[in-house]
């Protein structure tokens, strides 16, 4: 019975999870997968105690009920992580490595990138409102972020698209993106540089 809970909820839970990762601009793979097993575990805590007293009121209430518990976890993983003190735990920083690696071309290509994908975020969700706007929103980064082709993003069940229709969102939100990001100050900034 675990097994087949695992095999229909892992796709969403997984999608859940990476959708809000990648909302806070990162993409940590181990981080995602360790967030998949924290919520796991939170359905599973006190003998699968929140699972036995849901109300299942119509078909979709326990797919909404782990995108929520899925979406908690993340939030709470985050705010945890950044309620800490400054500096809690850490070592102090070699000011003259700090200042070598940021004169690193990779180093700065990895902060332009980091950045260029917060734009990226930033422009699809202004689209939030759109129907469909978060299975949307997981398809662009399951392709762009964890490589997966159309292909395997239109097998995942929870996507409930053709090939031809996952295509068909990529292009859009590509388009999207492109035309926000080309009339975007943050882009001209850049450019001055």
């Amino acid at each position: 019975m675990w097994t087949e809970f695992v095999r229909r909820f892992q796709p969403l839970i997984a999608g859940i999870v990476t959708k809000w990762v990648l909302r806070r601009g990162t993409l940590n793979r181990s981080l995602i997968d360790d967030l998949v097993q924290d919520t796991y575990l939170k359905i599973c805590a006190n003998n699968f105690k929140a699972l036995r007293d849901f109300d299942f009121r119509h078909e979709n209430a326990l797919f909404g009920f782990l995108k929520v518990v899925s979406a908690n976890v993340v939030e709470d993983h985050f705010r945890g992580s950044f309620s800490q003190k400054r500096g809690s735990g850490r070592e102090e920083e070699d000011l003259e490595q700090a200042m070598a690696s940021s004169r690193n071309p990779e180093s700065s290509y990895s902060v332009e990138r980091e950045i260029l994908m917060r734009e990226i975020a930033h422009c699809l969700e202004e689209h939030a409102s759109e129907p469909n706007f978060a299975r949307d929103y997981a398809i662009f980064w399951l392709y762009y972020r964890q490589g997966l082709t159309a292909k395997a993003i239109a097998d995942i069940p929870t996507i409930r698209l053709s090939l031809k229709g996952v295509e068909s969102t990529l292009l859009r939100l590509t388009r999207l993106v492109r035309a926000k990001l080309a009339a975007s100050p943050a882009k001209s900034r850049r450019g001055e540089r």
